[in-house]
């Protein structure tokens, strides 16, 4: 159950068929928005010029700001008293994303989620823990319901306590685990420091923030799981858009659900596979909010066709967000590989933060990262040694000069939800 193999390998001109179809239902469909009526007009085309996937290069691109600009209800295509749940983002930067579904649209989000984790080895007989906020967020709820298709044993544990978190998954033989890899990180330091038993756990679903290699190694050393990457955005359903199969080698994007365009950020020219841009996205499967060529702001890039598990395209891992993109004295740096660089060094322990100002008009970043407790001596010049070695290894990466603050064990914040690392005060200096 849950692989379909039809579906899941097609290729060539039958996706072609397949996308073509879906896509020119779901413009119907978009068409009953007023703000893609005006955007067909402005752009002077007709749904009808539409007949192939290639041709949606002549519909503009759809933003977060299009949405938040629509609150509450301006992007539902179906009458209110036809959607039966209501998701939205954090608006944490302006007004939130109202994300409406039918219950066809959580049919279909519930067998992408249960595609996904049957994909990566799980099955009836695990104890799944659901470590995520089961409020607006879309992770709780979309995995939620997704694992219960699949016919798991589901714990809604949500986020927070993480103490009682671990004790739930030693007394309930928790198999799988699903969180954001900056709490799974927290969640393995404190089952270290209390030398609890996580030896159930085999497989961990982490997603919602980028995570590097140098990180997965950890968590999977830490919590004794096979990690897998998960990709998704609230506008797009929620978790399930992506994920990682065995191979574990780039992210498999429903293309029976989801076309998929690679951009060049700056002038909205598509590149070609291989070539790393922003991430646009038409879901093709979606009644209650039709979206057409959104901007996720995620970076990635499409890879060639060909798997080992022959499933069908694959997106690279994340990498950061367009948007998120830190520019420091004309570098381009993103939280993700400061990340990968701190993680490789022994003495610097899985905490950190990033602080970027304005000094004398150029632009600074400061890093603080936390000693790793078995090399936490307090003598100075150890500290000394150790800065040294990370300010090199930080700048060897990065191809930039920046400062390194070393700090005690456990004194940075913890995150339950998303990290929230990097704070840019560049625009608080004249």
């Amino acid at each position: 159950m849950f692989w379909d193999k039809k579906i899941e390998t097609l290729s060539g001109k039958d996706l072609e068929a397949l996308q073509s179809k879906r896509l020119k239902k779901t413009i119907n469909q978009a068409l009953k928005i007023p703000f893609y009526k005006k955007q067909f007009e402005r752009a002077k085309i007709k749904g009808l010029k539409i007949k192939t996937t290639a041709d949606i290069t002549k519909i503009p691109f759809t933003k977060k700001q299009d949405l938040r600009e629509g609150y509450p209800f301006g992007f539902l295509a179906v009458p209110l008293k036809d959607v039966v749940r209501i998701h939205t983002t954090s608006g944490t930067t302006g007004k939130p994303t109202v994300v409406g579904y039918t219950k066809n649209d959580l049919a279909a989000w519930a067998g992408l989620i249960a595609r996904n984790m049957r994909m990566v080895g799980v099955k009836e007989g695990d104890v799944f823990q659901n470590m995520v906020n089961y409020g607006m967020f879309t992770g709780g709820l979309g995995f939620h319901y997704g694992a219960e298709l699949l016919g798991v044993t589901v714990v809604p544990s949500a986020t927070g306590n993480t103490k009682r978190q671990i004790e739930m998954i030693h007394d309930f033989g928790v198999t799988v685990i699903h969180c954001t890899p900056s709490y799974a990180m927290h969640l393995s330091e404190v089952a270290e420091e209390t030398k609890a038993d996580l030896g159930s756990l085999r497989i961990g679903m982490f997603g919602a923030e980028p995570w590097s290699e140098a990180m997965r190694k950890a968590l999977e050393s830490r919590l004794g799981v096979t990690a897998f990457d998960s990709y998704g955005l609230s506008e797009l359903f929620g978790p399930g858009v992506a994920f990682e199969c065995p191979e574990r080698d780039g992210l498999h994007i429903w293309h029976d659900s989801y076309l998929v365009e690679i951009i060049d950020p700056l002038t909205g020219e598509q590149l070609s596979d291989g070539e790393r841009g922003e991430l646009v996205v038409t879901p093709l499967v979606k009644e209650a909010m039709p979206l057409l060529r959104y901007r996720t702001g995620d970076v990635t890039m499409k890879f060639e066709d060909g798997c080992l598990c022959r499933r069908g395209q694959k997106i690279g891992r994340i990498t950061g967000r367009s948007d998120d993109m830190l520019v420091i004295r004309g570098i381009n740096v993103f939280p993700s590989q400061i990340e990968h660089v701190l993680l490789k060094i022994p003495e610097v322990g899985n905490q950190f933060m990033v602080y970027v100002d304005r000094v004398n008009h150029l632009d600074e970043m400061t890093v603080e990262a936390e000693i790793n407790r078995d090399y936490f001596s307090g003598e100075l010049a150890d500290l000394a040694r150790i800065q040294k070695k990370v300010v090199k290894e930080l700048r060897d990466a990065l191809e930039l000069r920046t400062t390194v603050k070393l700090v005690e064990p456990g004194s940075l914040p913890r995150f339950e939800g998303k990290a929230k690392r990097v704070i840019d005060r560049r625009g608080d200096a004249i």
